[in-house]
């Protein structure tokens, strides 16, 4: 293949991509399933080249989850999260709010969000380890489970609605509790210990 052919190869690659992402966008903030037919049509590209980049509908969800999230995605370590991570993440589900807003309220958004529970999980544990590691089992989910709720589009979105604050204002406010509850732990202060 001449060099010519090879770049027209990669603009339509990259133009077919760029639509099957608008397409996933548009269908998560109009609340429709993610099928290959749906991406499809509305992308004006066919079922089978939307096959071939995504295999299945885990895979679909995976993609949106990406176009949805900051890049690297899960946190990396508690400093980075916490200086800006969070902002980072709240800020792009503000440029993306509607699909956010119905990924955070529809059962094809909590399919999407269990298909990471284990690397969320994994990534947040690593984050808070160094004041919930040596926290009793039930404790140490409990609290991370309290402070990875504040780093999530829930908090995101219901701070959105209910309090009318942006994602720049929302990071703000968790990290502030982020840190209350930080140095209550390293007091020796967690859920269900004396």
């Amino acid at each position: 293949m001449d060099t010519q052919a090879a770049t027209a190869d990669r603009r339509v690659l990259t133009n077919n991509d760029a639509r099957i992402d608008a397409a996933l966008l548009n269908l998560a903030a109009d609340g429709v399933p993610l099928t290959h037919d749906a991406v499809a049509a509305v992308s004006g590209i066919s079922r089978r080249t939307v096959y071939r980049r995504f295999a299945d509908q885990p895979a679909l969800r995976a993609r949106l989850w990406d176009l949805l999230s900051p890049p690297g995605g899960m946190p990396r370590d508690l400093s980075a999260l916490l200086e800006r991570e969070l902002r980072e993440t709240f800020e792009k589900f503000d440029t993306n709010r509607a699909a956010m807003a119905v990924a955070t309220a529809s059962a094809e958004g909590r399919q999407m969000r269990m298909e990471r529970k284990d690397e969320r999980v994994a990534a947040y544990s690593r984050a808070f380890a160094g004041h919930t590691g040596s926290l009793p089992d039930k404790a140490r989910r409990q609290a991370n489970g309290v402070l990875q709720l504040l780093c999530s589009g829930l908090a995101w979105r219901e701070m959105r609605d209910q309090w009318d604050l942006d994602g720049t204002e929302t990071a703000e406010a968790s990290v502030w509790a982020l840190r209350i509850l930080l140095a209550h732990l390293a007091r020796g202060d967690a859920p269900g210990v004396d």
